[in-house]
């Protein structure tokens, strides 16, 4: 078992010695990944883990999309465009995930590739989502099936104030309208999710930034997990 790294953010440093009790003589998942929709967290709680547990951490490279910008002012006429250029991104970012030593898997990653075909469903019309799957089906796509699965919720007023308060230029278009139809599209897909065992994370009331206590709640329950579906809500247990 990997052991627990003293490297934390400033905020979860002053709890490294409840860190370390917390994992001591526990299995940790080789593979975690993070879902959910924009703004919700995955890549805060993504680098907290793999911090944490001493993993690498594979994470979406959005901003190296030359056609994100351009679709959040306008989804209708650059959706397509998007939509391919993080397909083939997501597909490379695997294939050199896979191309690495598979036999000690030890990473958090902040998306599932599931998701690139989620997106496209919301965003694409149906001669372009034709396209697209002709083109999915032509790509060789292995992912390696993950240990657990988080999946991050928050309603989209939530939402809209973090990315509101993250304040990137590229978000700045970004509308409620869109947000909920991603938090429609997220709630659907995994209502009926069973590839890997699913921990279902309420973080309207969640900072792994600034609470240190919730990441380490957070931590202790996901240890327990061993399959099926299971649901977090920091608020129950403060």
């Amino acid at each position: 078992m990997n052991k627990p790294s003293l490297e934390l953010s400033e905020s979860l440093a002053v709890q490294r010695h409840r860190l370390e009790a917390l994992v001591k003589g526990r299995d940790l998942p080789s593979f975690i990944t993070i879902e959910g929709p924009i703004g919700v967290g995955k890549t805060t709680l993504a680098r907290h883990l793999a911090s944490a547990f001493e993993y690498d951490v594979l994470l979406e490279r959005a901003q190296e999309n030359p056609f994100l910008g351009s679709f959040y002012k306008n989804r209708r006429q650059n959706a397509l465009a998007t939509q391919l250029f993080f397909l083939f991104q997501r597909a490379q970012q695997i294939q050199e995930m896979r191309q690495q030593d598979m036999f000690a898997p030890v990473r958090v990653a902040d998306f599932l590739i599931e998701k690139d075909r989620l997106f496209a469903k919301v965003n694409l019309d149906e001669n372009e989502f034709s396209l697209y799957e002709q083109v999915y089906a032509q790509l060789t796509i292995d992912a390696p099936k993950p240990d657990l699965v988080i999946y991050l919720q928050a309603p989209v007023d939530v939402l809209m104030q973090r990315i509101a308060e993250r304040g990137l230029g590229i978000e700045r278009n970004i509308d409620s309208e869109y947000i909920e139809l991603l938090n429609q599209a997220y709630s659907e897909f995994f209502l009926y999710y069973d590839d890997a065992p699913l921990l279902i994370v309420n973080c309207s009331d969640i900072d792994f930034n600034a609470n240190a206590d919730d990441f380490l709640a957070l931590v202790d329950y996901m240890l327990n997990i061993r399959g099926g579906r299971h649901y977090f809500n920091p608020t129950i247990f403060s």
